[in-house]
């Protein structure tokens, strides 16, 4: 119900500002008067990012303890996710600047934007990214500088002895938990806010932000496609020897679960079926399936590649070499302990955008379109998931019988 009252939303707020936009003076100035409801949504939203983004970032790598203990199925799996997240962003962004030739020139209200910070050199740029004070860096909103110190606490406190790590990591889930419910409080709030923000932006703006809108639906989709068969489909058939036939034929029920709900979670025990119908070993899936439904979703790391080159054109901020390394290793980051909650993709892009200076209302407008892409982004995750459990289940057993023939 969630996602139809936000889609209600939205289009009352595109519909009111096009007629707004059309010439309806009374609609002009209802468009313009409901800016501080969006404005009030937007604050709520800014209000989580911060401690949210810490507190799943460090359960998600504290929970992996000690990297001398993972193994190497453990290892193994981790080095697939991070190998296929990086091409995932590369290819969202670069189909999203070949989208852009077909969209139209958009020019937003000086209001509505600010202006870049000017940004540091690539020496710099790494120096800032360990920071002198976390408690300053949260205070001036600096994503990526708090990203990087919780993930290396994270680590730190993996290496501690059970009892003491757990204890932390109990006290992070349970932060992680509240605050997830306090978005779930704010998102029932989001039809009144994207309204807000869309009617007055599209009466400025008019039909070029909706057409603006469906190139990058149409570019995530299609980028979506393209990483699925130059990424997973070689690896299937290389490494774990099953054809694009087989593979879609045999996922095909955990796939439409995945996509129905937007959520891998819930398609998980239909996926461990299917996986293991694949050929996948029991003790393969049980640990790589449920790790990848809590940490990898290269779908979701492709949207957000695809969503800065988006925002950033929309906003006219330009993007230079350095801050698309801030932004990929952002989103990487990000894409790996990503929180839970509907929309997540959208509203964990926050420190991305930080990184290059793009405003946060674009998020807003993310927001109110995000189901489509958010079903086919998700099932990518899905097929991502049972890619990794076969290609990771081919290579140990591949080193099992390595090992023992060196025996």
């Amino acid at each position: 119900m969630l996602h139809v009252a936000i889609a209600i939303g939205l289009v009352l707020g595109l519909a009111t500002g096009l007629l707004a936009a059309a010439g309806v003076d009374v609609l002009m100035t209802v468009a313009l008067a409901s800016a501080p409801l969006g404005t009030a949504f937007m604050n709520a939203i800014r209000m989580v990012v911060i401690p949210l983004v810490m507190a799943v970032i460090f359960t998600g790598v504290a929970k992996l303890g000690d990297p001398r203990k993972l193994g190497r199925l453990g290892l193994t799996t981790l080095l697939f996710f991070w190998a296929t997240i990086l091409p995932a962003i590369v290819i969202g962004m670069g189909a999203m600047w070949l989208g852009l030739s077909f969209a139209p020139e958009v020019a937003v209200p000086a209001a509505a934007a600010r202006e870049a910070p000017e940004l540091p050199g690539l020496i710099d740029f790494l120096v800032s990214l360990i920071p002198s004070n976390p408690f300053e860096a949260a205070t001036n909103g600096a994503l990526l500088p708090l990203i990087v110190f919780t993930a290396l606490f994270a680590a730190a406190a993996g290496t501690l002895e059970e009892a003491r790590r757990a204890r932390l990591v109990d006290f992070a889930d349970a932060v992680s938990d509240a605050l997830i419910k306090l978005v779930w409080w704010i998102l029932w709030t989001a039809p009144v806010g994207i309204f807000g923000l869309a009617a007055p932006v599209t009466a400025q703006l008019g039909w070029d932000l909706i057409q603006s809108l469906a190139v990058f639906v149409v570019c995530v989709i299609l980028g979506l496609g393209v990483y699925i068969g130059l990424v997973y489909l070689p690896f299937l058939k290389v490494v774990g020897g099953i054809g694009p036939a087989r593979f879609f034929g045999g996922t095909f029920g955990a796939a439409s679960i995945a996509f129905s709900t937007t959520s891998t979670a819930a398609a998980l025990p239909v996926t461990l079926e299917e996986t293991k119908r694949l050929g996948v070993s029991e003790a393969v899936a049980d640990l790589v399936l449920p790790l990848g439904a809590s940490m990898y979703r290269a779908g979701s790391a492709l949207f957000q590649g695809a969503a800065i080159v988006f925002l950033a054109s929309l906003f006219d901020v330009s993007i230079p070499p350095a801050a698309v390394g801030g932004a990929i290793l952002a989103t990487f980051l990000v894409s790996l302990t990503v929180a839970p909650v509907p929309s997540s993709g959208v509203v964990t892009l926050a420190p991305a955008l930080d990184a290059i200076g793009i405003p946060l209302a674009g998020l807003s407008i993310l927001l109110g379109i995000d189901r489509i892409p958010d079903m086919f982004r998700s099932t990518t995750n899905l097929l991502g998931q049972i890619t990794t459990a076969v290609v990771v289940d081919r290579w140990v057993r591949t080193g099992d019988v390595e090992g023992d023939d060196g025996g």
